[in-house]
């Protein structure tokens, strides 16, 4: 087991590794709110920025890259558009955040009793990446999905407020209402944290040896790397998720009103691929790997500083 890996894995508390990783989710979500707006509207926009005519029977705006798409949103809604479904947003960053670090430094404790027969690090770190990204995406799957409907609301408000949207769900859409589009969700997070937590623990210890990096740290450098690659593989199913996120009664209220009707992850993949193409479930990727990369950098860094800071703090009371 490499250093790097065992300082992920092993140092901390159950407390302290809960509270980083809290820590962790809420600082990298303030820092990237704004361009998770911006991804979402692109995700959701369904005609072809190449051919002008595809526009003419568009209800609402056509956003064209991320520069434009941030301009066209303070232009039409002002700052605070930049941070719809922020609330919901920071709720789960945080829970995510939490329930992610504290699945993935059990499940590696776990897997290390398996001795003789223990796992290489790198899968190690797969299995408990996966785990811990599977586990924390279904348990806030909801906030997850309200943060989705409100960053996808324009100058006309669908919900009021999070409560109201909560009732408002429970009593058009029921239970499931709130956990549309999570086979995709799980399905897309598991191979991506999988992939992430390997990469990244792989890359730490060699990235801690150089000097002078531009993030000037080891863990924000391996973090990016390890979110680009992940994240471009799995980026599909995290379109397809945000297509059906947006099923249900109020479909055609938000931003973009042509949202055509999706019925599972498999059929939401074909309609897409035979309307517009393969390029179809890339949509909104540029930004999504600009978002991804610092928001994956500043949690790590975060976690890993938090980490440290807690601990210092237990060894000054003792």
């Amino acid at each position: 087991m490499s250093a790097g890996g065992a300082h992920l894995k092993d140092e901390g508390t159950r407390r302290q590794v809960v509270i980083a990783g809290g820590i962790a989710g809420l600082v990298s979500r303030f820092c990237i709110a704004p361009l998770d707006v911006v991804k979402i509207r692109l995700q959701l926009q369904i005609h072809s920025l190449s051919d002008p005519l595809s526009h003419q029977y568009i209800q609402g705006p056509v956003y064209k890259g991320t520069l434009s798409t941030i301009r066209s949103i303070l232009r039409q809604e002002g700052i605070p558009g930049l941070w719809k479904g922020n609330i919901p947003a920071e709720l789960m960053y945080v829970c995510y955040g939490a329930i992610q670090f504290a699945v993935y430094r059990t499940t590696t404790q776990v897997l290390a009793q398996l001795d003789p027969h223990r796992l290489p690090s790198s899968v190690e770190s797969f299995v408990a990446g996966a785990t811990a990204g599977g586990l924390a995406t279904v348990s806030t799957y909801p906030l997850d999905l309200l943060r989705t409907r409100f960053a996808a609301q324009g100058t006309e408000r669908v919900y009021t407020s999070l409560s109201a949207s909560v009732r408002d769900i429970a009593r058009t859409e029921g239970y499931r209402g709130f956990f549309r589009g999570c086979n995709a969700a799980v399905a897309q997070i598991v191979p991506y944290m999988g992939l992430f937590f390997a990469t990244y623990e792989s890359l730490r210890p060699m990235m801690s040896n150089l000097h002078n990096l531009p993030l000037g740290s080891g863990d924000a450098v391996a973090g990016v790397l390890a979110s680009v690659l992940a994240k471009t593989g799995v980026f599909p199913l995290d379109l397809v998720r945000k297509r059906l996120q947006v099923q249900g009664p109020t479909r055609s209220k938000y931003i973009h009103r042509n949202i055509p009707e999706y019925r599972g992850v498999f059929n939401t993949m074909a309609l897409i691929v035979r309307t517009q193409g393969v390029r179809g479930l890339y949509r909104g990727l540029t930004v999504s790997l600009v978002k991804a990369a610092p928001a994956n950098a500043v949690t790590m860094w975060t976690y890993e500083k938090s980490l440290q800071f807690l601990q210092e703090i237990k060894m000054a009371e003792e």
